[in-house]
């Protein structure tokens, strides 16, 4: 390098990684970290302190699943190749095609009253 050092280091994706509480639904999510427990914002799942336990339920950190970071597909990875491409999707734009597509029919049969 030419002596240039980058203050930011490389992120790891898993730290990104939200956990869902088996027990009660409960999502832990790294980037807003729990204020209950006073654990700070970015504090990745797997760093949480041993004594840490679900702020709703009361659960502890076995109980939890990785369910991915926020917006990433949803459904099964080995699922996600299959179909016409829409299985890629994140939820948001799942929406957005369904809800854009009802929006247009709904456009496209007003336009027929139109016609003499």
């Amino acid at each position: 390098m030419s002596g240039v050092e980058s203050s930011a280091e490389a992120i790891d994706p898993r730290t990104l990684d939200r956990h869902e509480c088996g027990a009660c639904g409960y999502i832990y999510e790294p980037v807003k970290g729990d204020s209950l427990g006073k654990i700070a914002a970015g504090t990745p799942f797997e760093d949480l302190p041993t004594d840490w336990r679900c702020p709703v339920c009361g659960a502890r950190t076995a109980r939890f699943t990785n369910i991915g970071p926020a917006g990433s597909p949803s459904g099964f990875k080995e699922n996600l190749g299959y179909g016409f491409g829409v299985n890629t999707l994140t939820p948001g734009q799942k929406n957005l095609l369904i809800f854009g597509g009802l929006a247009i029919a709904v456009l496209f049969f007003l336009s027929l009253y139109g016609l003499q």
